[in-house]
């Protein structure tokens, strides 16, 4: 049986675990690094993370086949290329490099999402499916492309930022530069910030659990509310099954949880906007990794990548 180091480095938590070639995750942890955290600290925090799991690894005898990260930004070659607005100074990192010399053992590392993705493909929700699109709705939508079984990211690992398709070409700015992008319309930020609109709300008392609430009690704005964001998901998923005709359509994040009323309000909007003849083969269904998925996924980098 196989081993590997799983890292999911995210804004304010650094998760990892040791997971099985076989799905099985014997050890997980996090730690935190905090908003202020510099690049060196953030540095420190995973190679702590790493000898972690190396020990408990060792303990058991469970040698390790390598590490697998999965961290936010543009990840090409092992190295955090820059795009990763929330971690300071987290650009131009060669995280390949430094905990291959570090653990004298293969690094393989690919963005937050992507590994999520390849994580519901692998242990999850689209196991034994070759093509797969990974949502994943939260404070923006990120998204992951899987093709004939392997991550697409686009020329140098640039593409794949589903969130940023564009559903309104003279809506709202987004936080990308853009205008009328799916995450400016269909995050969960979106989703509270038009209840707080309708509702008169202050944007700190809402949040998706509330609207969530208010709308199995037939509330009208957050019955409002809850149809445009599942309209706009549905508009942009759509688009995203005719392109590439996916045998599962995934959703993940928090909101994804609430039910599954939610992922049948998404389906029915996929479906009623997405071309028949491309969609036939095509499911839409929610993940089933929880917070786990980002580790999962990275440690799946290293069985895929090491014979």
């Amino acid at each position: 049986m196989r081993y590997a180091a799983g890292i999911d480095l995210g804004g304010t938590f650094v998760k990892f675990a040791l997971v099985s070639e076989d799905g099985e995750i014997p050890y997980k942890d996090k730690l935190e690094i905090g908003s202020k955290a510099t690049r060196d600290d953030i540095l420190n925090t995973l190679k702590i993370a790493i000898e972690k799991i190396k020990d408990f690894a060792d303990e058991r005898g469970n040698q390790l086949s390598g590490i697998g990260i999965g961290s936010p930004g543009i990840i090409y070659d092992g190295v955090v290329i820059g795009g990763a607005d929330n971690l300071n100074g987290w650009s131009n990192v060669p995280l390949g490099e430094i905990y291959s010399k570090a653990f004298n053992l293969p690094v393989f590392a690919d963005n937050d999402a992507n590994v999520m993705g390849l994580g519901e493909t692998v242990f999850g929700a689209a196991q034994n499916c070759t093509d797969v699109i990974f949502i994943t709705v939260g404070t923006g939508i990120g998204g992951a492309i899987v093709m004939n079984g392997q991550l697409y990211g686009g020329y140098k690992n640039r593409g794949a930022e589903l969130g940023h398709f564009t559903v309104d070409h003279k809506g709202v700015e987004c936080n990308c530069g853009g205008r009328g992008c799916l995450e400016a319309y269909a995050s969960t930020s979106a989703l509270v910030q038009r209840y707080a609109q309708l509702s008169g709300l202050p944007e700190e008392a809402v949040n998706g659990i509330v609207i969530v609430e208010k709308f199995h009690a037939g509330e009208p704005a957050a019955v409002q509310c809850m149809e445009e964001h599942t309209d706009y998901l549905g508009h942009g998923i759509a688009s995203f099954v005719n392109t590439f005709a996916p045998q599962k359509v995934v959703i993940g994040g928090g909101i994804s949880e609430a039910g599954q009323f939610y992922i049948d309000m998404i389906k029915k909007s996929t479906f009623s906007y997405a071309m028949p003849d491309c969609s036939v083969y095509t499911d839409v269904i929610g993940a089933t990794l929880g917070n786990n998925a980002g580790c999962m996924g990275a440690a799946s980098l290293v069985f895929r990548n090491c014979n």
